[in-house]
């Protein structure tokens, strides 16, 4: 009998793990930290999201790899409050939405001017999902005019998208959608409430908490990557092609959809043998910072993890993968 074909997790986890083994071969840890102790803040974001999960992986991977080094998760609203976080002091790493990131970087809106800020990579890709009850008549971003649809908590990167998303189907004036900020637990409850009539989420999938809420109410997709060659017409090219699968919340098929990586962005102050450390445990830890029972992307390679955009890696996280990639 023949073993059973590998699910998509279980391919990524190998295919990671390979990774993590090749560089291993490498040699000794050239980025160990020997410094004294210190106790990281990581602005992650909203309890029952990607983010958070990731977060509390990369802090056990760090805690185990690194005992002097501590990583305390920080819950939050999301990509700008996190960058807001990291920007004030009030937090050491900070998780956000690549084009939230890049915005920040230039002091593009809602900035007025640039935050500093560095990247220690680009860590994995979001899936864009807007959600509607399954018997919604909501097909396309268009007929949000005159809905009620939360684009996520004030402080979530997301919103930056959803406005964007409005914008680009011609959502104003007496089209325009009834727009609420809500986080997910809200968002999710006002949605099987009836309270609103879609919810906008950038995360992995299955996000939890729209499955529970798939299984008893049924949801649907609304297909959004039509509208990717404008987006990046007017806000450049940090949005990707990508595919939620079928059957992600229940029965449909694949839903073309937008991908935005995700950024582990730090203060520029951060030492450069700290930077270093936490770059290893990327690379190294690299099959254990998955979240259980997500699919989607990672990036959690030396090649893909520098690609960070608009915002520059730190010097300690340019010094470690230039020794662990060449």
């Amino acid at each position: 009998m023949s073993a059973p074909a590998p699910t998509r997790r279980t391919a990524l986890a190998a295919g990671l793990a390979a990774v993590a083994a090749a560089v291993l071969a490498g040699g000794c840890r050239r980025g160990e930290y020997h410094g004294p102790r210190r106790r990281l803040r990581l602005a992650a974001g909203e309890p029952g999201g990607f983010y958070a999960d990731f977060a509390r992986l990369l802090a056990a991977e760090a805690a185990a790899q690194e005992p002097r080094l501590g990583v305390e998760v920080v819950g939050t609203d999301g990509s700008f409050d996190n960058m807001a976080r990291v920007a004030a002091g009030d937090a050491d790493l900070a998780l956000a939405l690549g084009d939230a990131a890049r915005s920040a970087a230039l002091g593009h809106p809602p900035y007025r001017r640039p935050l500093e800020l560095r990247a220690l990579g680009r860590v994995y890709e979001n899936y864009t999902q807007l959600v509607v009850p399954r018997g919604s008549g909501i097909e396309r971003v268009r007929d949000l005019a005159g809905r009620r649809v939360s684009l996520g908590a004030p402080g979530a990167g997301v919103t930056l998208l959803g406005e964007r998303l409005l914008e680009v189907a011609g959502l104003d004036g007496d089209a325009a959608a009834d727009v609420a900020h809500l986080g997910l637990r809200d968002g999710i409850a006002g949605l099987e409430d009836g309270d609103v009539d879609a919810l906008l989420w950038s995360g992995g999938v299955p996000t939890p908490g729209l499955l529970e809420l798939s299984r008893r109410v049924g949801l649907r997709l609304v297909p959004l990557g039509g509208l990717i060659p404008e987006l990046r017409e007017r806000y450049g090219s940090g949005y990707d092609p990508i595919d939620v699968p079928q059957d992600t919340y229940g029965s449909h098929p694949a839903v073309p959809t937008i991908g935005v990586p995700s950024l582990l962005l730090c203060a520029p102050e951060l030492p450069e043998e700290v930077a270093a450390a936490l770059v290893e445990v990327l690379v190294r830890r690299a099959p254990y910072l998955i979240p259980p029972d997500t699919l989607g992307t990672q990036f959690l390679s030396p090649s893909a993890l520098i690609g960070t955009g608009a915002v520059p890696l730190h010097a300690g996280a340019e010094r470690a993968y230039r020794d662990l990639h060449g």
